[in-house]
This record gives structure tokens, sequence and C-alpha cells, in this order.
């Protein structure tokens, strides 16, 4: 298998918030994607997500509290933790999760 330029595909992506998976590791889905300063509804998964910024800054929302992750930084969202994006939001964000979960 060859390296993947995980940056650069996330600034290939035509719209912002549309991830691309770039491969799976055992039940678990590595997906990218570009934030582009908008915020995402609310949501909630029946299993535990990893959120990775490799660059920018991911302003999140988690059960009413107020997170920041910065480059470099990750973030674990529980199972069934409501979580939203908030705006300002900007840059690369990796997501590791197990999909239909």
């Amino acid at each position: 298998m060859r390296s993947i330029d995980v940056v650069g595909t996330a600034s290939a992506l035509p719209d912002a918030w549309s991830s691309r998976s770039l491969g799976d590791v055992g039940t678990a889905r590595v997906k990218v994607l570009r934030m582009d300063g908008g915020p995402v509804p609310e949501e909630a998964h029946g299993a535990a997500e990893v959120l990775l910024v490799l660059d920018g800054r991911l302003e999140l929302s988690v059960e009413g509290a107020e997170v920041a992750v910065g480059t470099g930084e990750m973030y674990r969202v529980p199972a069934g933790a409501r979580h939203a994006v908030r705006p300002g939001s900007r840059g690369t964000l990796v997501i590791v999760e197990v999909p239909g979960e």
C-alpha cells in the first residue's frame, strides 16, 4: 500500500463537510474532510468516535459544553453523546468511526 496525502485529499473535495473514506482498520473507518467555518447540526452515534485536527481548529458543543480542538489535537466523542460543530471550525479533520453504530 502506498501513503495517502491526507491534507491534499481533503483540499480536493468538492464540498466542505463532505467526507471521503481513506480506508478501514478492523471495524473502524478513517475519513477526512475539509471544515469551512460553517456549523454542523447536532448528532449522536452508538459508538465513540475520534476527531483529529490536522490543521486549523474544530469548535464543538458536546452535551452542552464547549470544546475547542486545535492543530495536532484529538478529541474522543463518547458513544451516545450529543455533539455539534459550532461556527468557526476551519481546516482539515480526520474522523475515526465505526460505521452503523
